[in-house]
């Protein structure tokens, strides 16, 4: 299929082949008829792409402080690895379409194939052949409302939220400032609300059109012009001012902001909609009292992953107004005629010239309201391919060479997998699967994956790969692996093998079954030039040892998926497996019982103490509430006469004999994924075990599921020994965990 993607690193637009996006449960696979180009808002994502770096750092400082904070705990190069990969992605344009849905999701009811449906959302509602779409972005269309006129909707709604943060009350007056395509259909909205509107923007065009849909008056902001329109305004409303301004201009300049000032009535009610400079007059909003309103995209439920993702509505008795209700109430205003977006469709343009114009918007030789991209018709289409191939056809590997599959590219497998896994010798990469479609593409030319998919049975099913890498997020994990390994695939996959008891029973079983034991999980910590230096100066190990391991975690971004523990699992799951598995290999044995507490009853907070065979204790402090800037781990050990520190795999210390052996690390934090691929692929080539003991992996997952289960009850919790069998040959998994 064709997509209109966007390079932000250099700002070339181009129109890429993507494969199909697979339809996952909880929402509709759409075949796009019309989507609708905002100029406002997508020409500024396009135009900041054209930026130097330093003018897209000044553009977004919240992007500038987390960088900074990744500098202080990751170090300088795995940053700007981290940062030049994001940079460097594809990312897609567009959030508004309408068309017809192809396939039906899992648990989806609401939906038909065959149904014309508006959609919305700029991760899904993209400016492509085909989309997913999650139910709550997602609205029907009635016959009689033309595709191109619905595909509005999602724009729509973001005036209609701005109407509603207003207030607005039938009998009363209103002003527009910025007349672009938000502000029209604002006007229209109003209008049907019984409210009396102005209007205000610098092209003389526009207001000639806000007046023809329905505005008092409309003009360009000059002085005279402005007394003139509040004159009209008071001859024919009898207001001295509007009760309700509307911001939907943007650009750098206050002057929007000021008008809007000197356009509200006394204690009027400012809607800040666009993107506009907010330097607020404060003498003039104080001897006014005024009220200033800011209006969220679509509505409630907008960057909110459990509505836009997981489909949980909002109950009505609590929130009205959804972007999913804003969206249908829209279209409903479409179907009954009160708003008509015919007159502001500048041009309908075939999506074959999308970047055309798009570089036109840019230059300013294209500076029409609205431009609608309309797409092939069923008709008109090819067959429909799941995967895209590089032009080179695929050849059997050499003796020798491994192929591998990933499934999941995020930022994580780009910025330090990926370049892991280039370094070493006699890999191919044979095939990615992501779940969206421009992440596959994206991937595929960026690291020359011989294919992309959006279907994890495809690559399951590819033999040109041998190992299978799983990079997707937690919940994902433990079922991937199964799939693998039923697939005779080797698998690596990212931490955490599974998220409760039953996941990890449920891998047990199948290695159990398949035989297939060549499985290992991204405890790279072990494998660290700094870690294994200090283990093989320690020497051998004849006494018990005391442990500490210190992790200043810090607080989650609010919108982090990592933050939905109730279907990624805790925090500590996540990543506590991590120092569980590096005081495993320190000892060479696993924990046999776990205590742990939480500190104030903070799920993320957890210190944990580990007891070993042999007698040697180990503590985990895993805390989210220290200053972010501090280095993030620190890991010490106490016994033999002897004393390790290692901090932040940059600074290792070894106290001996009354002296301390200092080193550090020339190319900062360097945290072993290098040694851990080519201990890995090197597993795989010769068909030998994997770096790390299958028992051990089982261990370390079952010895943090026991700690999350203390920590919840306060009382000591045993370590299954999930892989032993008893003399009879019998599994030794717990009876109520076996399925």
């Amino acid at each position: 299929m064709k997509q209109i993607a966007q390079n932000y690193r250099s700002g070339k637009l181009s129109l890429v082949d993507a494969p199909l996006p697979a339809c996952k449960p909880g929402g509709v696979l759409v075949r796009t008829e019309y989507s609708v180009v905002s100029a406002g808002t997508e020409m500024m994502k396009v135009n900041e792409s054209k930026l130097s770096l330093l003018a897209k750092a000044r553009a977004r400082p919240d992007q500038v402080k987390k960088v900074a904070q990744s500098i202080s705990q990751q170090g300088l190069l795995p940053t700007v690895r981290k940062v030049l990969s994001r940079l460097d992605e594809l990312t897609p344009l567009g959030y508004s379409l309408a068309g017809t849905v192809i396939e039906i999701g899992a648990g989806i009811r609401e939906f038909t194939v065959g149904q014309r449906v508006a959609c919305g959302g700029n991760l899904h509602a993209l400016h492509s052949e085909y989309n997913w779409v999650p139910k709550n972005l997602c609205v029907t269309v009635p016959d009689h409302v033309p595709s191109e006129h619905a595909a509005f909707t999602t724009v729509g709604a973001i005036a209609m939220q701005g109407f509603r943060q207003a207030e607005a009350r039938l009998g009363e007056t209103a002003c527009v400032i910025g007349l672009g395509l938000i502000g029209q259909l604002l006007l229209q909205i109003l209008r049907a609300a019984g409210i009396t509107v102005i209007g205000i923007d610098i092209d003389e065009d526009r207001c000639r059109l806000a007046e023809a849909q329905g505005a008092l008056a409309a003009c360009v902001p000059d002085a005279l012009s402005i007394d003139r329109l509040l004159g009209i305004l008071a001859r024919r409303a009898g207001s001295a001012g509007a009760d309700h301004v509307f911001l939907t201009a943007g650009g750098a300049t206050n002057q929007p902001v000021e008008l809007a000032v000197r356009i509200a009535r006394d204690r009027g009610r400012i809607v800040d909609i666009g993107k506009c400079r907010l330097d607020l007059p404060w003498n003039d909003f104080y001897e006014k009292e005024l009220d200033l309103r800011l209006s969220r995209s679509y509505g409630p439920g907008r960057y909110d992953a459990t509505y836009e993702e997981s489909g949980v509505d909002y109950p009505l008795g609590y929130v009205r107004w959804t972007e999913r209700r804003n969206m249908q109430c829209f279209v409903d205003l479409l179907a009954t005629g009160k708003i008509d977006v015919g007159a502001l469709i500048s041009d309908i343009t075939r999506f074959d010239e999308a970047p055309r114009v798009y570089e036109q918007m840019a230059d300013g030789s294209h500076r029409g309201l609205a431009t609608v991209f309309q797409y092939r018709s069923a008709a008109e289409e090819p067959a429909r391919p799941r995967s895209v191939p590089l032009p080179r056809a695929i050849e059997a590997l050499p003796r020798g060479v491994v192929g591998v599959g990933m499934i999941g590219c995020g930022n994580y497998a780009r910025s330090v997998i990926l370049p892991a896994l280039l370094a070493q010798k006699d890999v191919a990469l044979a095939h990615v699967v992501t779940t969206r479609s421009l992440s596959a593409v994206d991937a595929q030319v960026k690291f020359r994956f011989e294919r992309a998919s959006t279907e994890v049975a495809d690559l399951l099913r590819d033999d040109a790969v041998h190992a299978v890498m799983i990079m997707t997020r937690h919940s994902s994990h433990a079922r991937l692996v199964c799939e693998a390994l039923r697939a005779g695939k080797a698998v690596f996959v990212e931490k955490p093998l599974a998220l409760d008891a039953g996941e990890l029973a449920a891998i047990a079983e199948t290695v159990e079954e398949t035989g297939n034991h060549r499985l290992m999980v991204g405890f790279n910590r072990r494998f660290a030039p700094s870690l294994t230096a200090l283990r093989n100066a320690w020497g051998p190990r004849t006494a018990p040892c005391s442990l500490t391991y210190t992790v200043n975690a810090g607080p989650l971004d609010a919108t982090s998926w990592y933050a939905r523990s109730d279907s990624e699992g805790s925090r500590f799951v996540g990543e506590g497996c991590h120092f569980i598995d590096v005081l495993s290999w320190w000892l060479g044995s696993d924990p046999s019982e776990v205590y742990a507490a939480q500190i104030g009853g903070a799920p993320d907070d957890v210190v944990a103490t580990l007891l070993y065979p042999d007698g040697s204790l180990a503590n985990i402090a895993y805390l989210t509430r220290g200053d972010r800037r501090h280095p993030k781990e620190r890991f010490e050990i106490f016994g033999e006469g002897r004393i390790a520190r290692l901090v932040n795999f940059s600074r290792a210390e070894l106290w001996q004999g009354g002296k301390p052996r200092i080193s550090k690390s020339l190319f900062g934090v360097e945290k072993g994924h290098k040694a851990e691929m080519t201990a890995f692929l090197q597993a795989v080539r010769q068909g030998g075990t994997m770096p790390i003991p299958l028992d051990s992996l089982f261990a370390t997952s079952a010895a943090s599921l026991a700690i999350m289960r203390s920590a919840a009850t306060r009382r000591p919790e045993i370590v299954t020994n999930w892989l032993s069998r008893d003399a009879s040959g019998a599994s030794a998994l717990p009876s109520d965990m076996v399925r």
